[in-house]
């Protein structure tokens, strides 16, 4: 959306070419203005001193040709008890086009008629069906439908950098209807993700007394979340509000496997086993109900991928995220959370267990 103060003509052109470069991009399939200067419109102008010269006054001249053409009604009458409208107006066959008010007849002060054509000209022009305003300011809306494979994200940030470089100094650019929703939420995702992962870390600090274990559970969490963009990347659906829900759920679900991991594994430190032997062991005593978890969520949302009819798009992008993050993420927990705690993981074995090693 272009918004400025200059005149519609101006901003019209401005969208015109900003529409002629999508189209040059190959990035749209379709784009349009909501604003068309495609309505005639016919200037009366009146020669002033002919008027003046034949005596035509300019205030009777305009309240003539309103009671002609404008079809106000100027009074009532009644029959059989009914009120009926008085619209005084020509007839319709002598007012089919413009050309035909050179043949009004206009009376002058003197009381004689004179042709209508012999005081004016007519000037041809067009103008918009109607003018759209946003935020105060003349304005107009490109509506454009992206190319298939082409995400959101891509063709607005093609428009954002044409816009800024066709549009002369003194224009807005804003956005509208899904595009100003993906702009406003994809600002809030991230603070939604950091607030999200922050709080998981501070509970999971609290529950296992240490700073470095939730880190080591958390790990997964980057690549659960890379592992369901690449789909998102690749088309199959877009950054809205379901996808960022599902997202936002593969915190929790992924970090699940992590504490599986991580509490047996300590646990089997403070039986006395060096932080390798407690590690492989845990990771592979945690691996079946790792993979049962996963298996059961994916499976859980099948029906969401195979949904149809009405809200089927908004269940298939839940879906989509949920069922590739805790596929892909399972994936690399099971052998990177376990390198992970070799790495930076607390060694918790009993002092003896330590000095005897």
């Amino acid at each position: 959306m272009l918004g400025s103060t200059r005149e519609p003509l101006d901003i019209h052109a401005t969208g015109q070419e900003l529409m002629q470069a999508a189209y040059a991009s190959g990035l749209f399939v379709f784009a349009d203005l909501d604003v068309k200067f495609d309505r005639p419109q016919t200037t009366v102008v009146v020669d002033r001193d002919k008027a003046a010269a034949l005596g035509v006054d300019m205030e009777q001249l305009g309240e003539d040709l309103g009671v002609m053409l404008g079809g106000n009604f100027v009074n009532r009458f009644s029959i059989q008890g009914r009120s009926y409208k008085v619209i005084p107006q020509v007839d319709r066959q002598y007012r089919l086009n413009a050309d035909q008010l050179g043949g009004f007849p206009i009376r002058t002060r003197s009381g004689q008629l004179v042709p209508l054509s012999a005081l004016i000209t007519l000037e041809q022009s067009v103008q918009p069906q109607e003018l759209k305003r946003f935020q105060q300011q003349n304005s107009v809306t490109l509506s454009a439908v992206p190319a298939p494979g082409v995400t959101l994200g891509t063709a607005l940030d093609f428009l954002r950098a044409k816009a800024a470089e066709l549009a002369p100094e003194g224009y807005n650019f804003d956005y509208a209807g899904p595009a100003r929703q993906y702009t406003q939420e994809g600002s809030s995702l991230i603070v939604t993700f950091f607030f999200a992962i922050v709080v998981i870390y501070l509970v999971l600090a609290a529950q296992f007394e240490s700073f470095r274990d939730p880190l080591i559970m958390l790990v997964s969490v980057p690549m659960s979340i890379a592992g369901a963009l690449v789909f998102l990347t690749l088309g199959a659906a877009t950054i809205n509000i379901y996808t960022q829900v599902g997202l936002i759920t593969l915190i929790g679900l992924i970090s699940k496997h992590g504490i599986l991991i991580v509490e047996f594994a300590n646990q089997l430190q403070k039986q006395g086993l060096n932080k390798r032997e407690a590690i492989e062991q845990a990771a592979g005593t945690r691996l079946r109900p790792i993979l049962m978890t996963t298996a059961a969520m994916v499976l859980g949302v099948v029906p969401l991928l195979t949904a149809t009819g009405a809200g089927a798009v908004s269940r298939y992008n839940i879906g989509l995220v949920v069922a590739t993050g805790m596929s892909i993420g399972t994936l690399f927990t099971i052998f990177v959370v376990p390198a992970v705690y070799l790495a930076i993981g607390k060694d918790h074995r009993p002092v003896a267990a330590t000095i005897a090693d």
